[in-house]
């Protein structure tokens, strides 16, 4: 079930499933006009609620799936993405996260930034963040 508030704008929605912990502070997605904004997205496994098992790869992978599952909640799809941020808290990942971006996204691939960072939520090895076009 999608829950959508508004803002004062009425070309403004705050795209939430009920899956959402109610207690953080964010929305998954803001659609302000033709423009879709993520929030920020790691590999936390929806199952058991902590990060994906397998290192980096399979944070990585998780957190791909977790950005295509929360699109697809709102009807909307990876071919939707225009541009994505990639944090990673070793940039020696690069590599490995290039290989796992490549099943997700297909040429002409979305914009895109990567670089380190100190830390993330949770400890997580890997955050992307996108930018969507409708």
């Amino acid at each position: 079930m999608c829950i959508s508030a508004h803002a004062s704008s009425s070309n403004v929605e705050f795209l939430n499933t009920t899956k959402v912990a109610p207690n953080l502070p964010f929305s998954q997605i803001v659609k302000a006009g033709n423009t879709l904004y993520m929030s920020g997205q790691i590999g936390i496994n929806p199952e058991t609620a902590k990060l994906a098992a397998g290192g980096f790869e399979g944070e990585a992978k998780q957190t791909l799936e977790n950005i295509k599952r929360t699109l697809e909640q709102h009807n909307y799809s990876m071919s939707n993405i225009v541009k994505c941020t990639v944090m990673l808290t070793n940039i020696n990942d690069f590599k490995a996260f290039n290989a796992i971006y490549t099943q997700y996204f297909s040429a002409p691939y979305p914009a895109r930034s990567a670089f380190a960072v100190k830390a993330l939520a949770l400890d997580s090895l890997v955050e992307v963040e996108c930018i969507g076009a409708i």
